[in-house]
C-alpha cells in the first residue's frame, strides 16, 4: 500500500524469493492498491499458468508476470514484457528467468522467510529508487 501510489509508467520491481515467501501476496496488494485509488476492486489470481495478466488502473496499466514455469529467457519475447517495461508499471515474479532482459533499472526486492514471518530487502541501481526508498524507510521508521 506504501508503495503503490509512488509508482509510475516504466517502472519495474523484480520479485524474487522463494515459494512462500510473500512475492505473490506483495503484487496482488500492490495492484489492488493501485485499482482502489481509482475506485475500483478485482481479483488478482497468480499468473502463474497464464503468465501475465495485464490491469488497467485509470491511466496506467499494470503488468503482473509470474515466469516461474518458462526455461529461456528468449520465451519472455513473446510476452510483450519488453514493450510493457517501457509503458507500464510492471511486477514481475522468478526475474532470474529474464536473464539480460532484465530492464537494467528494475527495482529489486527479495523476499525471505524468516522464522514465522518474511522479511523484503529493496535495492535499484537508477535514481529512479532513490526518493522512493528515503519515502519507504521513513514511512517503516514512523511506524517503529
Amino acid at each position: 500500500a506504501r508503495i503503490a501510489p509512488m509508482l509510475r509508467p516504466g517502472d519495474t520491481l523484480l520479485l524474487s524469493g522463494p515459494i512462500g515467501a510473500g512475492k505473490t501476496h506483495f503484487a496482488r496488494a500492490v495492484i489492488q492498491a493501485r485499482l482502489a485509488a481509482v475506485g475500483m476492486h478485482e481479483d488478482v489470481p497468480s499468473p502463474t499458468f497464464t503468465l501475465v495478466q495485464v490491469y488497467q488502473a485509470g491511466d496506467v496499466e499494470i503488468w503482473y508476470s509470474d515466469l516461474f514455469r518458462l526455461t529461456q529467457p528468449d520465451e519472455t519475447a513473446e510476452l510483450g514484457l519488453e514493450e510493457a517495461f517501457e509503458t507500464a508499471i510492471c511486477l514481475v515474479e522468478w526475474p532470474e528467468r529474464l536473464a539480460e532482459l532484465a530492464p537494467a533499472d528494475a527495482l529489486h526486492l527479495h523476499f525471505e522467510l524468516t522464522g514465522e514471518g518474511r522479511s523484503v530487502s529493496l535495492s535499484g541501481v537508477a535514481e529512479r529508487w532513490a526518493p522512493v526508498l528515503a519515502a519507504l524507510t521513513e514511512s517503516a521508521a514512523a511506524d517503529a
